[in-house]
């Protein structure tokens, strides 16, 4: 994987092994060579990760729509700066710019391109491996709920099983770098009628 999106909040939090594990996941892509695509800003949790690759040389790309430009304070000192015209088009672009997914703590709209990029992926519609980075316990109720969806039939294991979780960033890239996707659903191999 030479392009990871990371998909986090525009917060801090208040939880510093969450930001210093932020920060240490962009310095971990600047030593692996890993290209960061995120939401271009220079503010919280975001901030923390781009901060890491850059103070390490590393390469980034910031994506962006224009009305959040002054909002959510635009990174500076970034690699590639896109600027796009709403919510929709920034996601499309981090997934043609990404080779795979990782979300860290953030809040709704983290759990809104979470969502939406694993659905993506459950529908056939991309093979690329997302990842949670579960700091500090901050996604175990989110991880118990996913299972309780498998338990209750509204999810299938398979594709709670494809999304890969640890708590160390290694960890985390090594499962997604041996990450073996699924096959493309077989409803979707089926003419419509």
């Amino acid at each position: 994987m030479k392009n990871i999106a990371v998909f986090c909040g525009s917060s801090e939090g208040n939880d510093e092994k969450i930001i210093n594990e932020s920060y240490a996941l962009g310095k971990t892509f600047a030593e692996k060579n890993i290209t960061l695509v995120y939401g271009a800003a220079k503010i919280g949790i975001m901030g923390k990760v781009a901060q890491g690759v850059i103070d390490n040389n590393g390469e980034t790309i910031g994506v962006i729509p224009h009305f959040l430009k002054t909002k959510e304070i635009v990174h500076t000192e970034l690699t590639e700066l896109i600027v796009t015209d709403n919510m929709h088009d920034r996601k499309v672009i981090m997934y043609d710019k990404s080779d795979g997914f990782i979300i860290i703590p953030g809040g709704f709209g983290t759990m809104d391109e979470f969502f939406e990029i694993t659905t993506w992926g459950q529908l056939g519609l991309h093979t690329k491996p997302i990842g949670i980075l579960n700091t500090n316990g901050y996604y175990d109720a989110l991880i118990m709920q996913c299972k309780m969806m498998v338990s209750r039939g509204f999810l299938k294991q398979e594709n709670l099983d494809a999304v890969v979780v640890d708590t160390t960033i290694d960890g985390l890239l090594e499962k997604m770098n041996n990450y073996k996707p699924l096959p493309a659903p077989q409803w979707l191999n089926k003419e419509r009628l």
